[in-house]
């Protein structure tokens, strides 16, 4: 078997269909367009939805529901684990603390600690909110939690 002896497998390639070429090939004349109109014109076609200049599917529905995206509670979470790693024994952890450790960079409405991981060290918590399995951990510990709720 040589380069030049090479060939596709039979069946593999088609002719190419030649539009315009006489009525007798089935594609002449209009070229399968159909007879006049936008979408027989060369470079004619729409863009999805469009509907003629009719008002669009889309936006003759109503609106419908509420989004609550803009009013949510955006919620910052850290893990015990990342306490352990990034603190010494009897600090204080707080959002300025855990931002300047890099725990904490996007903006957010409170700062979360929760229980995943061991936490082995005396931290004096002072964060929004405190899952219970991470309060229990931290107290176990020696530490104290200080959240706006418990005060």
């Amino acid at each position: 078997m040589k380069l030049h002896t090479l060939k596709p497998n039979k069946g593999a390639k088609h002719r190419i269909k030649r539009l315009g070429s006489g009525e007798s090939s089935g594609l002449g004349k209009t070229c399968g367009k159909g007879n006049k109109g936008q979408k027989a014109r060369s470079g004619g076609s729409v863009r999805p939805g469009f509907e003629g200049g009719q008002m669009p599917l889309h936006r003759r529905l109503p609106k419908k529901g509420f989004n609550n995206i803009n009013f949510k509670t955006k919620a910052s979470v850290v893990n015990l684990a990342q306490l352990e790693k990034s603190f010494e024994d009897g600090d204080t952890v707080n959002e300025e603390a855990l931002r300047a450790k890099g725990l904490v960079s996007r903006k957010c409405d409170i700062v979360k600690v929760l229980g995943q991981g061991q936490l082995a060290k005396k931290l004096t918590v002072a964060v929004d909110a405190v899952s219970a399995s991470a309060k229990e951990k931290i107290e176990q510990a020696g530490g104290t939690v200080e959240t706006p709720s418990a005060e």
